[in-house]
């Protein structure tokens, strides 16, 4: 049996005062690199909720889930997946970081620059793969005539506050801007299918229909 040469041997009492050169991971986490890109996570205070995330992901990881309002049925939903369902009237943006590519077009392409990012943690294994999700959701504005949805609250409160005074140039984000004494909430009642007129400038309307009755206000038509 040959001796050790004297460089292990001084390596080996080294360890044995100083303790071992490798890391404790699993039980520690070594620190990931400044600039590393781990588990995508969501800002539940500076996200809007506007889906522009999954317009933007290449691994198509990000789905956006929307319901009706109260009282309507939602189309091309099975009775299996309606408990998974967000509230009705909502949206909710689902991202499934087991399919995340972890480009972070994501964090890039954030309408707040700040509702998403990328953190340091790379530890995501799990056992059941419906775990592998960050959600976050808020409730829908919809349209008065034709009942589409237009935004989130958040997104319209977040155009609120970036614009200033230059609200007032549009209906709904001067509505959203008055919500504490809720003219969001208190419209006249409309018929339905009155056609669009006058007295529905003041009203949430989504594009298209805003532009229906500017045109009939302009034009006659």
């Amino acid at each position: 049996m040959k001796y050790p040469k004297l460089r292990e041997l001084k390596e080996a009492f080294t360890a044995l005062v100083k303790g071992p050169y490798t890391t404790k991971f699993p039980k520690v986490p070594s620190p990931a690199a400044p600039a590393y890109r781990g588990k995508p996570e969501f800002n539940l205070e500076e996200c809007v909720v506007c889906g522009a995330c999954a317009n933007v992901c290449p691994a198509e990881a990000i789905e956006v889930i929307e319901t009706p309002p109260q009282g309507k049925e939602a189309s091309g939903v099975e009775k299996e997946t309606e408990s998974e369902l967000p509230p009705p009237g909502s949206r909710r943006v689902i991202l499934h970081y087991d399919n995340c590519i972890f480009c972070g077009q994501c964090e890039v392409h954030c309408l707040t620059e700040k509702g998403v990012h990328l953190t340091q943690k790379y530890d995501l294994a799990v056992l059941d793969r419906k775990e592998c999700i960050e959600k976050v959701e808020d409730k829908l504005v919809f349209c008065e005539h034709c009942g589409a949805a237009i935004a989130t609250q958040k997104h319209l409160h977040w155009l609120v506050e970036r614009l200033g005074p230059q609200v007032f140039s549009n209906p709904n984000l001067f509505l959203a801007s008055h919500e504490e004494i809720k003219l969001m909430e208190k419209g006249l009642p409309r018929e339905k299918g009155l056609p669009l007129g006058r007295f529905d400038h003041l009203r949430i309307l989504c594009p298209k229909c805003r532009k229906q009755l500017t045109l009939k206000e302009e034009w006659g038509y």
